[in-house]
């Protein structure tokens, strides 16, 4: 390995075009990429670009259902999809998850980006992995869900169990990573761990404090539901809290970590206060472990602001400072009106969270920790 490469980078235009496809997220990609191009990041000789490779029909059905995947190629090329009403219904494909244009075809770039970068972990001495095409943790076995037509977190952990045996999966996205969990909720030797929003009527309604995983796999499915409005103080307190303990319950060889950008203030679905600071503290939490990681991306529905994230969040693994100023040789530079920066504002919501609350959520973490230290 060249020793001043530290981190590898997963890219092909073609997984970048595929992502652009999605309806509810027409060209995110792309601003995603060009900002990041913007600020020449890629260009370090920390950083070595690796292209993605679309995964094989026999590395979906590691995960996903032979009816599912099935179902997926048949309808591929077609331009109607009229005839098959019933088992849409059946595979979630309707509603926030309409079949797509060569749909089959999606699927494999999608989850190729996430099994390249695990290949990468399995297979060299890198450390760091990067795939902002990925996290679409809410789809499951037999059906799409959540804007989430394939689960590429699921089938790219399934290949670091090759060569790691324990696994921990953290999910920084504001929605539970319920697609993750449900995967691995009978497993003890992959913890998977969603720091997320709880609300009435919020997507996707799972993940409660109390929600442990069953059987042998019972409370290594780890939870943190936050109320509305949590600040970033309350965010980085509890997570400072808990996180480590969690790790030192568990003793992780790898981590998998979805940093979802819908916890950022602005984005209109997740309707949070958080700034890049804090999940930037996040992610320098992960780095100190000095573990092989794979990041990647997930929900981000304020595409400046997903940008912005994923930008800064690259500048933080690669241990590189980046100017405030937006570029202006960014192709999509006016999106960053009106202040062309980088930074963001914190949020003004409320913090629901209260002191009772988290004291109640940091409390039950730490005998779940105890559990865990004892199983491990």
């Amino acid at each position: 390995m060249n020793e001043t490469k530290k981190v590898v980078y997963i890219y092909s235009d073609n997984l970048r075009r595929e992502c652009d496809r999605l309806p509810t997220m027409l060209k995110r990609a792309s601003i995603v990429q060009d900002l990041i191009n913007s600020y020449r990041i890629l260009y370090s000789d920390k950083v070595l670009t690796v292209q993605s490779r679309d995964a094989t029909e026999d590395e979906l059905k590691l995960f996903h259902s032979s009816s599912y995947i099935n179902f997926l190629k048949k309808v591929n090329h077609l331009d109607s999809y009229e005839d098959y009403d019933e088992e849409q219904h059946e595979f979630g494909l309707g509603y926030d998850c309409p079949i797509l244009k060569n749909n089959y075809d999606f699927i494999k770039t999608i989850a190729g980006g996430s099994i390249t970068a695990a290949k990468v972990l399995c297979r060299t001495d890198y450390k760091i992995v990067i795939n902002w095409f990925g996290g679409w943790h809410h789809a499951q076995r037999d059906s799409a869900a959540g804007f989430c037509y394939v689960n590429d977190v699921v089938l790219a952990i399934q290949k670091l169990t090759e060569k790691f045996s324990k696994i921990l999966y953290l999910d920084l996205d504001i929605h539970h990573g319920d697609g993750v969990q449900n995967a691995f909720e009978l497993s003890k030797k992959i913890l998977t761990l969603s720091y997320h929003k709880q609300a009435p009527g919020f997507y996707p309604g799972t993940g409660l404090l109390d929600d442990v995983g069953t059987s042998k796999g019972q409370y290594f499915s780890i939870n943190i539901p936050f109320c509305d409005g949590v600040s970033d103080q309350t965010y980085l307190h509890v997570f400072q809290n808990t996180f480590p303990k969690i790790v030192e319950a568990f003793q992780p060889e790898t981590f998998v970590v979805q940093c979802g950008a819908d916890s950022l203030n602005g984005d209109e679905v997740g309707q949070s206060n958080l700034t890049l600071e804090t999940i930037g503290e996040c992610v320098k939490n992960v780095l100190k472990y000095d573990k092989p990681t794979i990041f990647c991306g997930g929900g981000g529905y304020n595409f400046a602001n997903t940008a912005r994230l994923w930008t800064y969040l690259s500048s933080v693994i690669l241990g590189e400072e980046v100017d405030n100023d937006i570029p202006d040789s960014s192709e999509f530079f006016i999106n960053y009106g009106p202040t062309y920066e980088l930074r963001i504002d914190p949020g003004k919501q409320k913090d629901f969270n209260s002191g009772d609350y988290i004291n109640k959520l940091l409390k039950t973490v730490v005998s779940y920790c105890e559990v865990i230290k004892a199983q491990s």
